[in-house]
């Protein structure tokens, strides 16, 4: 060969006797075939099978099977972010004239989906009280096809009775779906209490450092499986292996992470809780949260993020104090290395006569637990204030 070809044409190298503990990270555009024959055929290698990079790597099959595995799934699929997977289950599942119900407390997005895109396309959704329960069967005529969980709720915190919402799908031949990103399976298999698409934004707790954006979709039946996979084929969406990699990497450590940051918000909310009203700290472990007894049954753990209802003589108190912390770092999402303080206006679609609210959500990471109380105490003291001290502070 000459020159020219010798720099793009790579030599044999043996692998024997090399093993490493890290995952390979294999990029590909062009997956290369044995023969025509076989190029010509690939369509019938099926879901599963290496066909172009856009559809997987031996690194994104390595993400995937390790998130069946925690999931205890059949098969995982990989997308671009959390709300892909959530907005992805709805385009393989719902048709013009079918509708889906979303819980109240889901992740805003999805709403805004539901509203800006599917609405249009002739497909309707309703929201729902997130501890209807077993009531939800009052919300289902013929067109409903999808039910969607998240528990426990973005920001608001409340735990959905997943079996009960389960059962009567079921019954009715409904299928459902569950964003499970703050449990995470190691808390909760939303797979193994018979729901049919468990989805996670990745970019949390299993990535664990802030720096990629990457969601999941875990199912049990290989059908919908398929039907993901071609929705996803259609569109055109795949993952970057390097993501994978750096997803594959923070697992090795979610276990620990996850204890820890756990355990110290646990802590903070108990302490939050004895020095203000308790009905204003939003965590499912404490007795007063909504759905406690359903998280007690149904979970096996708590994870890093909690909220805290802000009362309206602190609202006017809480950006400077923000803006003062040392250790929390102010912005959206979570499960990071990073402590986070996100200040959210809350408004209720279900309940008309709620009034919006201002609620902090607090995402511990993995500073110095005395560093982070140091930033939150001038807060609580705040909040804990009677209110015409807090006004006049």
């Amino acid at each position: 060969m000459r020159d020219k070809t010798l720099c793009v044409k790579w030599p044999e190298v043996s692998h024997e006797g090399f093993a490493s503990l890290a995952i390979p990270t294999y990029r590909a555009s062009t997956i290369v075939f044995d023969s025509a024959e076989a190029y010509a055929n690939r369509k019938y290698r099926g879901p599963d099978g290496y066909t172009y990079g856009l559809h997987g790597t031996p690194t994104s099959r390595t993400l995937e099977a390790s998130i069946t595995a925690l999931e205890q799934g059949l098969r995982t699929v990989l997308v671009p972010s959390g709300q892909a997977a959530i907005t992805i289950v709805f385009l393989a599942v719902l048709l013009p004239g079918d509708s889906v119900l979303i819980p109240d407390t889901a992740y805003p997005p999805v709403a805004g989906f539901c509203e800006n895109y599917l609405k249009p396309r002739g497909i309707s959704y309703r929201i729902y009280d997130p501890m209807i329960g077993g009531a939800i069967a009052g919300l289902i005529d013929p067109t409903v096809k999808l039910i969607w969980t998240e528990s426990p709720g973005s920001t608001t915190m409340e735990i959905q009775d997943i079996p009960a919402i389960v059962a009567v799908a079921k019954s009715r031949g409904v299928l459902t779906g569950c964003d499970n990103t703050w449990a995470t399976p190691l808390y909760f298999k939303p797979l193994a209490h018979e729901i049919d698409f468990s989805s996670m934004a990745l970019t949390k707790y299993v990535g664990g450092h802030s720096d990629l954006l990457m969601g999941s979709i875990a199912v049990k039946d290989i059908d919908l499986y398929r039907r993901i996979k071609d929705t996803m084929r259609m569109i055109g969406l795949g993952v970057s292996p390097d993501d994978c990699a750096l997803a594959l990497r923070g697992m090795e450590t979610m276990g620990v992470r996850l204890g820890h940051s756990g355990g110290v918000a646990l802590e903070f909310a108990k302490r939050i809780a004895s020095r203000v009203a308790p009905g204003l700290v939003l965590h499912p472990a404490l007795r007063t949260a909504p759905g406690h007894e359903v998280w007690k049954r149904d979970f096996s753990g708590s994870s890093g993020v909690f909220s805290v209802s802000i009362p309206a003589h602190a609202e006017e108190a809480l950006p400077d104090l923000l803006t003062a912390a040392k250790t929390f770092s102010i912005g959206a999402s979570w499960g990071g290395t990073h402590s986070l303080l996100a200040p959210m206006t809350i408004s209720r679609v279900a309940d008309a006569n709620a009034h919006p609210g201002t609620i902090l959500r607090i995402s511990i990471g993995l500073e110095d637990e005395n560093d982070l109380w140091a930033d939150l105490e001038p807060i609580v003291n705040v909040i804990a204030s009677e209110p015409a001290i807090a006004r006049t502070a």
